[in-house]
């Protein structure tokens, strides 16, 4: 009898073809990586219930959502950002540790991306002498091509040159920025090409730009339903040019040419928009997702970052910002579904940072918050080499909240730069806006495991950072702000709070409250793929996102 039922239960698995082994899961023809400049996680939940149900929400409910992600290095900014998601690992492993820093060779500061040696192309202008030479390790997107003999293709957009170059890594196929200005054109660099295809040239002369810029930035909805939001005439925003009180509507065909013409489109929601506009044209003008191999696009949202540095965290153009980006990602999930297919791709959605909330607002409701004085900061500092040392000529360079300290004028003085370095450290502290202070020395010979000097090592690059770090007071911001809009750069949460999602083939649904660190997209989608990780790689493979 028992040999009966299994007889009879073998053939029914072979006529009707029940699996007794599940499939390989197919890899998605297309990866999608969106970076949503200065995005806070809180704007997830703080304007959740404005959002539709095919943007940010969609990707929430059917993705896996970490709840509890961070920057796990200092400083937060933009390039550093975008070259940590990318290469799984953080400036003490790839090289970038800022958008621009101090070169202790050159004797000047330096930019992420230039590179002379290459040429624009698009137009005439400077603005395409860029690569991603500066990059020392091998990006997710790199290892991809390596992985398929350099089969499939690699392309890396943003208004910001930064953000598309260092996504795509070395061996990108293109990456294309904005030049704005008289030109408001996309170019890029002859690093990756000789001419733009064809579909970029139709792109630039079709007119959507002047499109975008021909009408005022009104709210997507009625002004009073933005009660997430501070009220819109208040004294903590900064202003275009032209306007005599930071409120909607705002007038962008009469105010762009005093605000850089093209330029003012990097600082609207049409930024973002546009954006996305030239993803889809990317995606039908290089058959994106329709071969063999697996793609990747990079894409990068800037213009929720110079919204953020202008009106500050809780602005009402932040809120519309992103209001009007999440129609922008629906928009754009819908034409994924259509031209690659809903099961061909995945994505993951995430931040290069965060952002703090304007410290004058702070102020104001009595929470502590400063603004520090870079010039008079760089005064201190010298009195504390005159006194101990007797020369005020003993630093070289203050920026990023480091000091390069002159080792030439150190050593001809006979010093020893170990004990300058500590004793200026020691001393620093007892300037008003300087929490803490550490030396390279230090962070050579002692391992922080958490904490915000854990994130000051994992920042700190032997080969070209500083001698001496700087933590300063949490919510402080240097005085360039002028006490109006915002910025960010350090290891506190409110910078460092950033959301990551995972969505697509082969990813799971659900969330996480576990703490997570940006560096650990990298290895995650590496590990989707089957492919090796960077070659910097210190981030961990998530485990429970991938199917």
């Amino acid at each position: 009898m028992k040999k009966s039922l299994l007889s009879i239960l073998f053939a029914f698995i072979l006529t009707t073809g029940c699996k007794l082994k599940e499939e390989p899961q197919k890899k998605p023809t297309l990866v999608i990586g969106i970076v949503v400049d200065q995005m806070r996680y809180d704007y997830l939940t703080r304007f959740a219930n404005k959002y539709g149900n095919g943007g940010f929400k969609r990707i929430l409910r059917d993705g896996f959502s970490l709840e509890n992600a961070h920057n796990n290095y200092t400083p937060t900014t933009t390039a550093v950002g975008h070259a940590s998601i990318y290469t799984g690992s953080t400036p003490s492993s790839h090289g970038i540790i800022g958008n621009s820093w101090y070169d202790k060779i050159l004797k000047e500061s330096v930019y992420c991306v230039d590179d002379n040696t290459y040429y624009t192309i698009g137009n005439k202008g400077k603005s395409g002498q860029k690569s991603p030479h500066r990059l020392v390790t091998t990006t997710l997107t790199d290892q991809l091509h390596l992985a398929q003999n350099m089969n499939g293709k690699t392309i890396g957009i943003s208004i910001k040159d930064r953000s598309a170059i260092l996504p795509a890594g070395h061996t990108g196929n293109a990456a294309y920025w904005f030049d704005g200005g008289s030109e408001g054109k996309w170019i890029s660099s002859s690093f990756y090409m000789n001419k733009l295809p064809n579909w970029v040239q139709e792109f630039n002369a079709s007119g959507k730009v002047d499109d975008y810029l021909n009408v005022p930035w009104k709210t997507l909805h009625n002004i009073s339903s933005y009660t997430e939001s501070i009220a819109d005439d208040n004294n903590f925003e900064q202003l275009f040019k032209g306007e005599k009180k930071p409120t909607f509507p705002h007038d962008i065909p009469n105010l762009r040419m005093k605000n850089g013409n093209y330029d003012i489109i990097k600082a609207i929601p049409s930024g973002n928009s546009l954006t996305t506009d030239f993803v889809k044209a990317a995606i039908i003008g290089e058959q994106l997702g329709q071969s063999e191999y697996t793609d990747f696009l990079a894409v990068s949202f800037s213009s929720t970052d110079y919204i953020g540095h202008h009106f500050g965290v809780a602005s009402k153009e932040v809120e519309d910002a992103y209001l009007r980006l999440d129609k922008d990602l629906a928009d754009l999930f819908i034409f994924l579904d259509t031209n690659v297919g809903e099961k061909n791709y995945t994505l993951f959605l995430t931040a290069d940072h965060a952002a703090v909330h304007v410290p004058s607002y702070l102020q104001s409701l009595k929470i502590p918050a400063e603004y520090l004085n870079p010039k008079d900061f760089k005064l201190f500092v010298n009195t504390i080499t005159k006194k101990y040392f007797n020369s005020d000529k003993l630093v070289e360079n203050i920026s990023n909240f480091q000091i390069f300290l002159n080792k030439e004028k150190i050593e001809s003085l006979q010093l020893n730069l170990n004990v300058v370095a500590q004793k200026i450290a020691d001393e620093v502290v007892n300037y008003k806006s300087i929490y803490k202070a550490v030396t390279a020395r230090t962070l050579q010979t002692t391992t922080f495991n958490e904490g915000i000097l854990n994130s000051l090592q994992n920042g700190y690059n032997q080969k070209i950072s500083g001698d001496i770090f700087l933590v300063i007071n949490p919510s402080t911001l240097n005085s360039n702000y002028t006490k109006k809009g915002t910025g960010h750069s350090t290891g506190y949460n409110y910078d460092t709070h950033i959301p990551v999602i995972f969505y697509g083939n082969g990813i799971k649904s659900g969330t996480s409250k576990k703490r997570f660190n940006i560096t650990d997209i990298a290895p995650t989608i590496s590990n989707l793929l089957k492919i090796e990780p960077s070659n910097g790689t210190t981030g961990k493979i998530i485990e429970g996102v991938i199917k």
